[in-house]
């Protein structure tokens, strides 16, 4: 929380003259998803600065180009929280809602923040749920038992493309479009599309 204070005073020099947001970062996006985006945790600089999980980052630009394409956005991008982007049957929401420093957060933040991620299932009830990277994927799991869904005896290990049913819904796993992934080439564009369209065909 320190931290997070920290960084909306002092700021990137890009950011200087903007007024961060510097507060916890909540769930937005249709208020009866058909989809359910699991992320990690606002970035510093990004939903940390705009109030909103995604908007204003490098991992947001991947990410809302491939749901506009898909048909889940209504613009290609997202800046800031009042630039007109609105999601089409889908949520957003981060396992962690306050930005960590290095964008690690740790087990115990994951904790913390674990029963604002129990109310988010509790009142959507999605069709899919599409984590983002392992850490949402392990954060996940104790929130949908605790919400109720049906859930296998194992726990199937976290992999891009990797489905599982959990009741009358199915978890779906998904690489980060973070820096270092989209960088690398570990994910690309058509990827993140890919995931995305299967993840509107299994909610249809």
């Amino acid at each position: 929380m320190a931290w997070r204070e920290e960084v909306a005073e002092v700021k990137r020099r890009a950011f200087a003259e903007e007024t961060y947001w510097g507060r916890p970062v909540a769930g937005w996006g249709d208020d009866d998803p058909r989809v359910l985006i699991v992320g990690l945790a606002p970035a510093a600089h990004g939903g940390n600065r705009t109030g909103r999980i995604f908007t204003g980052d490098r991992s947001g630009d991947w990410l809302f180009r491939a749901l506009y394409r898909v048909g889940l956005a209504v613009q290609e991008t997202s800046t800031h929280a009042g630039d007109g982007q609105r999601l089409i049957g889908a949520r957003m929401v981060a396992t962690v809602r306050c930005a960590p420093p290095a964008n690690k957060p740790t087990p115990q933040e994951r904790d913390a923040c674990a029963p604002w991620l129990l109310r988010e299932l509790g009142f959507t009830r999605p069709k899919v749920i599409v984590a983002l990277g392992g850490f949402a994927w392990q954060a996940i799991w104790p929130a949908l038992r605790s919400a109720g869904y049906a859930l296998p005896t194992r726990r199937p290990p976290f992999g891009h493309g990797v489905e599982v049913p959990v009741g009358d819904a199915v978890l779906l796993g998904c690489y980060h479009p973070s820096q270092q992934n989209t960088f690398t080439g570990r994910v690309t564009a058509e990827m993140l599309e890919t995931i995305f369209q299967r993840a509107l065909e299994l909610s249809s």
